[in-house]
């Protein structure tokens, strides 16, 4: 691990942009909407290039950028939406006593939880989507830290600056509003691939069309 992250600090700028910005680009896109996150890329990789000469490679290049990215979304998101901080301290709580941190399959109750994965890690569908804007941010972003982005929870504690026990909790509480929001509000089913997949139910869509409007 060691000399990976000694390789990883001798990337160049460009190099680094070249891996990065994608990754934070989509990252960023399924936090807030497209026309933002592409304002805030630019902003995250303009923070990395006046930075990368002080970075001092006491974590990986990947965990740097994706702090930067994610404090900038945050920012982003209590300037636009001051109740953020109200909703997730009402729904972050300690896990009781009889409740399991080991989260199991969404759909069948079993470990892994591997359903709610290949629906996230897969091409974002518009009902995914939807369900996710419907989480506090803070669950959001860990969540998509996991899923999505593939980190591991230590990696996301340094990510978002809190303990190992808050991202377990945080992604516990995540995959739980998740999956009611799923239950509730979509369709799955396998497609011709046999894959997983969802849409959304029509009462969804017609809220969500509404709330657009």
């Amino acid at each position: 691990m060691g000399s990976g992250r000694h390789e990883e600090h001798k990337l160049t700028f460009q190099e680094i942009h070249d891996i990065y910005q994608p990754k934070i680009f989509r990252y960023l896109a399924n936090l807030i909407d497209d026309y933002e996150a592409e304002d805030l890329t630019q902003e995250v990789f303009v923070k990395v290039s006046r930075n990368l000469e002080t970075f001092r490679g006491e974590s990986h290049v990947s965990t740097w950028i994706y702090r930067i990215a994610t404090n900038l979304a945050i920012d982003r998101i209590r300037y636009c939406s001051l109740p953020f901080v109200d909703q997730l301290n009402r729904v972050e709580t300690a896990i009781d006593a009889d409740e399991q941190l080991e989260d199991r399959n969404i759909w069948t109750g079993e470990r892994p939880y591997s359903a709610e994965q290949r629906l996230i890690r897969g091409e974002m569908t518009e009902c995914i989507r939807s369900c996710l804007e419907n989480l506090p941010e803070a669950f959001r972003i860990v969540l998509m830290l996991s899923e999505s982005e593939g980190f591991k929870n230590k990696e996301i504690a340094e990510i978002v600056g809190v303990t190992l026990e808050t991202v377990k909790i945080r992604l516990h509480r995540a995959r739980t509003l998740l999956r009611k929001e799923i239950e509730k509000n979509c369709r799955v089913y396998r497609d011709e691939r046999n894959e997983l997949a969802c849409e959304p139910t029509e009462e969804f869509s017609r809220e969500k069309n509404n709330t657009s409007e």
